[in-house]
């Protein structure tokens, strides 16, 4: 499944993204943002069950009440079905 989500309230302004049907990441790249942040985010989410990097992400601050991060797991959390 491909994701192209827009971001609220950050620097980033889209993340793209790419979980394989067993709900893991294989690709991950944001446009936007701090450089060294959004690509340190991507690289660790690699290989990561989507479920997990929004159990990880979700709700991380910077400003405006979210971040790079958080926006990751809101978007994944759009995305894809809710874990039974």
């Amino acid at each position: 499944m491909e994701i192209h989500y827009k971001t609220r309230g950050t620097c980033s302004r889209r993340i793209h993204i790419t979980v394989n049907d067993a709900g893991v990441i294989e690709q991950c790249a944001f446009e936007g943002g701090c450089p060294g942040n959004t690509q340190g985010v991507a690289a660790l989410c690699l290989g990561r069950r989507a479920q997990d990097v929004i159990a990880l992400c979700r709700g991380i601050q910077c400003r405006n009440g979210t971040s790079c991060p958080d926006q990751l797991a809101r978007a994944l959390q759009e995305a894809l079905p809710a874990e039974a």
